[in-house]
């Protein structure tokens, strides 16, 4: 009987032997687990793939009359999306053109206007001086008779007839005199309306070209291209349908330049810094395919603070809630290129944070766009090309001699 018990009481303290070894073990394990890796890493599920959502929306209004890309369709920049009907876009575009080369005329109207009355005040300075030779004979005859007139050389006939000529020689003279003047104020009008310009830079030609640009680029917008490379995602519109300014038809997403959003809590980010590594895992591939990443930067603010209702705190019923705060993330573009990601999928995020030298936030004021495009410049360009081609036309016709 007491043989039992003694062999009992050793297996139970073989048990808790084995036990308390294990603990042991376990203990050693999570601690030198803790102090050379998980105080440096931290991690969170709470986060999602981001990127570049580009909506398309029209710049003029219309009916559409074409679709080009569906959904999940892959297109390159300045592809064409969606056409609307042009019908009055061209007769918009009509009327300006010939408004534009009417204005061009009238104002080289202006121009030759100007040589003409030039030629008008030298024909009126020429007439009053004629006049004034005119006077200046006159005046000598009166001169001439007056003395004779006393000795009765001369009859008073004769001295009225050279004192009418005098008279008349005066008017002319003056009325001579009235002509250059008018002929100079009108040239000096005219002069004011081309003064320091010429036919190309004239404000009314400016005004016009104004007018057929945005008739041109209106034409130029009843088709959309994509800005930039992506998929098409989210289709609205249909055929027929009547679309205004600013409405959303459509949009495309670069799934190349994706970004991830982990939103961790306010108690992880004393030791995050920009520049750190980060290690990700995405639901879609599971853990076998490990992303590469590094901090690029921190939100300013916490999720809550900037939803459509933020939380009023200062009320009586409050809860403390544990904030979190988005990190964003970029991603190694070789690896997205061969693990496509989509936008708004699930991540597990873990930073390893032991490199401290990075900032907390960044400082530096960026350099370059985030994104661009130069898809719409070709519409300014081949609109500056027409305008050009037009007052070229213009001009060189007004130099050709016009036939009777």
């Amino acid at each position: 009987m007491s043989e039992n018990l003694t062999n009992k009481t050793s297996a139970r303290k073989r048990g808790l032997t084995i036990v308390g070894a294990l603990v042991g073990v376990i203990a050693v394990v999570w601690g030198g687990y803790q102090w050379f890796y998980g105080k440096y890493h931290i991690s969170t599920d709470n986060a999602y793939v981001a990127g570049n959502v580009v909506q398309i929306t029209p710049q003029v209004s219309g009916t559409v009359v074409s679709i080009q890309a569906d959904e999940t369709d892959f297109v390159k920049a300045g592809e064409l999306l969606v056409k609307i009907d042009s019908s009055d876009a061209k007769v918009t575009l009509e009327q300006a053109r010939a408004q534009l080369e009417q204005t061009i005329r009238e104002v080289k109207t202006l121009f030759a206007n100007n040589d003409a009355l030039r030629a008008q005040v030298r024909s009126r300075e020429a007439d009053l001086a004629r006049a004034e030779v005119d006077l200046a004979k006159a005046q000598d005859d009166v001169k001439r008779r007056t003395p004779l007139l006393n000795s009765g050389a001369v009859g008073q006939e004769e001295f009225n007839h050279v004192n009418s000529q005098l008279a008349s020689a005066k008017s002319s003279a003056q009325a001579a005199q009235a002509a250059v003047v008018a002929a100079r104020e009108q040239l000096q009008a005219s002069l004011t309306q081309t003064a320091g310009t010429t036919v190309e830079h004239h404000p009314n030609v400016e005004r016009a070209v104004s007018k057929y640009r945005e008739a041109y680029l209106a034409l130029e917008r009843v088709e959309l291209v994509s800005p930039i490379d992506g998929h098409v995602a989210k289709r609205g519109v249909q055929v027929g349908q009547r679309v205004q300014a600013g409405s959303p038809l459509m949009t495309v997403v670069a799934l190349n330049q994706l970004w991830v959003d982990a939103n961790f809590k306010e108690s992880q980010l004393q030791d995050i810094r920009i520049g750190q590594p980060v290690e990700l895992a995405a639901d879609v591939y599971g853990q076998k395919i490990v992303f590469h990443g590094k901090v690029s930067g921190l939100g300013a603010g916490t999720g809550s603070a900037f939803s459509l209702l933020p939380a009023q705190n200062a009320t009586g019923n409050w809860i403390k809630v544990v904030q979190r705060v988005p990190v964003r993330i970029s991603l190694t573009p070789e690896e997205l290129a061969q693990h496509p990601l989509r936008v708004g999928l699930s991540m597990d995020a873990t930073i390893e944070t032991k490199d401290q030298t990075g900032k907390a936030l960044a400082d530096i004021p960026r350099t370059a766009p985030t994104s661009a495009t130069t898809v719409y410049e070709s519409q300014s360009t081949k609109a500056d090309e027409e305008v050009k081609k037009i007052l070229a036309a213009q001009l060189t016709r007004s130099s050709m001699p016009n036939k009777p």
